[in-house]
């Protein structure tokens, strides 16, 4: 059985755009990060963007593995290795950018670890769902859809398919 779920769509033009959008609320709220701390893999894209532009060579990653499918997640977000060193944190503007608040609980546990080191902590993300249990500072749209985003609509490259 094929379950067919309606999507919002992001489009790589229409990234550029909420990219900038974002950029412009952290601008216009006065708070202006020291780092950027892109939680992988889904913020990746969206923190690099981000970084670039408020200018921001500080830049760092954090990989937590929550959804294993649509729809599916793990029991708990867990952090995976690679681990960033967040002791040089402390005292430090730390914004957390991730592609969508779903549940919350990825950037809750981020947010949570870096504050817990003494950063002072915001999140960024493209897409907030109601049912998040974290508000992000700054959210480009609220939407209750599963998301295509366009750095993840194709599946993986292997030897046995094709690019396209």
């Amino acid at each position: 059985m094929t379950v067919s779920y309606e999507r919002e769509v992001l489009t790589w033009d229409l990234f550029g755009r909420a990219s900038r959008e974002l950029a412009l609320q952290v601008v216009d709220s006065g708070w202006l990060p020291d780092v950027v701390v892109a939680v992988a893999r889904g913020g990746l894209v969206p923190g690099g963007s981000l970084a670039y532009a408020l200018g921001s060579k500080g830049v760092g990653t954090l990989n937590v593995e929550f959804y294993t499918d649509i729809g599916r997640t793990l029991d708990d977000p867990r952090v995976l290795p690679p681990l960033m060193d967040v002791d040089d944190l402390g005292g430090k503007r730390v914004l957390v950018v991730d592609d969508v608040a779903d549940s919350g609980r990825t950037l809750r546990l981020v947010l949570d670890m870096l504050t817990g080191h003494g950063a002072d902590v915001r999140s960024a993300v493209l897409y907030t769902k109601p049912r998040s249990i974290v508000k992000p500072e700054y959210s480009w749209r609220d939407t209750d859809l599963w998301i295509t985003f366009p750095w993840s609509a194709l599946p993986p490259v292997t030897e046995d398919r094709t690019v396209f």
